[in-house]
């Protein structure tokens, strides 16, 4: 999932947008938050916009992976839910706790990205991935890679290689307006 462009377009974290959030000043909550050392359930979060779909997991990520799976069956939120949704969010904190600590701080970004899209953005980047899912997997991958690539360069730079002759020999014109869709959203500009 790492490796992916997308991930973070709600698709892939889905679940985690709705992982247990709390307030933590360091993790950018406002000043006059309550700040808790108990995680809230998502119907708490929602009123605090300033609480991001990562914070559990960045809050949570220097535990072990058996302090982290405690800590989520613990949580009076996560209690409340279906069981078909707890398992869901158990085997999605098993793979975040299967990644690499470098992969983990890049879902981290993503989702804390993500979090501040709006709406419009947000519903872009679902339609950018379901276009991406109707390619090939080989041709999904050469995509991610390609996008992936782009992500650390300016944006005028990004529309010469999507418009390059190597490009237009690589790709389709669907792949390339795919990418170029993409390389417009925040999501896909440098990571911090």
């Amino acid at each position: 999932m790492g490796s992916l462009t997308l991930p973070v377009f709600a698709q892939h974290n889905r679940g985690f947008a709705h992982f247990p959030q709390q307030h933590h000043e360091s993790m950018g909550a406002p000043k006059s938050a309550p700040h808790s050392s108990q995680p809230q359930s998502h119907a708490q979060s929602q009123a605090h916009p300033k609480s991001h779909a990562g914070d559990w997991l960045r809050n949570h990520q220097n535990m072990s992976p058996a302090e982290r799976q405690r800590e989520l069956e613990n949580d009076p939120g996560f209690r409340r839910l279906p069981a078909r949704q707890q398992q869901l969010f158990r085997q999605q904190l098993q793979h975040f706790s299967d990644l690499p600590r470098e992969q983990q701080d890049r879902m981290l970004r993503r989702m804390d990205v993500w979090a501040h899209l709006t709406p419009e953005q947000k519903q872009q980047a679902r339609e950018i991935h379901g276009r991406i899912q109707q390619l090939p997997p080989d041709r999904q991958r050469m995509v991610h890679t390609a996008i992936d690539d782009m992500r650390g360069m300016p944006p005028e730079q990004r529309e010469q290689i999507i418009d390059s002759a190597r490009f237009k020999g690589m790709f389709s014109p669907e792949e390339r307006d795919i990418m170029r869709s993409a390389t417009k959203l925040p999501l896909a500009g440098p990571e911090q």
